[in-house]
């Protein structure tokens, strides 16, 4: 099973608990971790991240596709399962429509294609004016979960030299 993260993952990490000054050993471990084959996102999420002029946005434009996979033909079939779902819910137009049109659709497809496990701050919500990562990863039964949860799961240690493990 390998992970794939959300955006806000990045973002978030960056931005409070990982900061690259003070918590390099985070973005050292996603590198280790993408090296080993458990952990990456995907391509839509690499531009979001590199649009920014800031120290995330170096980061991603290093880790390239390696990191940050190209869609592959094996996932049209999950993009139509995900369309085909999202659009057959009691979502508004507007939802649907964008939905579609962002990093989220493709994240979930190549989650339901791979059967890898989505990494997203997002909650379920129920509201119809936006559709949410986990409310599409219930529907679809694509196991998703915290960044959190994934770092306990995989045992991830971030420990201050000489300090006690």
């Amino acid at each position: 099973m390998a992970y794939i993260l959300d955006a806000n993952i990045f973002i978030q990490a960056k931005n409070l608990h990982y900061g690259f000054d003070f918590c390099p050993a985070f973005w050292n471990w996603l590198i280790k971790q993408n090296n080993e084959g458990k952990v990456f996102s995907i391509e839509k999420v690499g531009d979001e991240l590199e649009a920014g002029t800031d120290e995330l946005s170096d980061w991603a434009e290093n880790q390239g596709e390696r990191f940050f996979k190209r869609p592959e033909p094996v996932m049209l079939p999950a993009l139509g399962n995900v369309s085909n779902w999202v659009m057959n819910q009691r979502y508004e137009p507007a939802a649907v429509n964008t939905f579609l049109q962002v990093a989220d659709y493709y994240l979930v497809a190549h989650a339901l294609a791979h059967h890898d496990t989505i990494v997203t701050h997002e909650r379920a919500n129920q509201s119809l004016k936006k559709i949410k990562i986990p409310e599409v990863c219930i529907g679809l039964n694509i196991k998703f979960m915290s960044p959190y949860e994934m770092l306990r799961h995989e045992r991830a240690r971030f420990v201050l030299d000489g300090w006690p493990a």
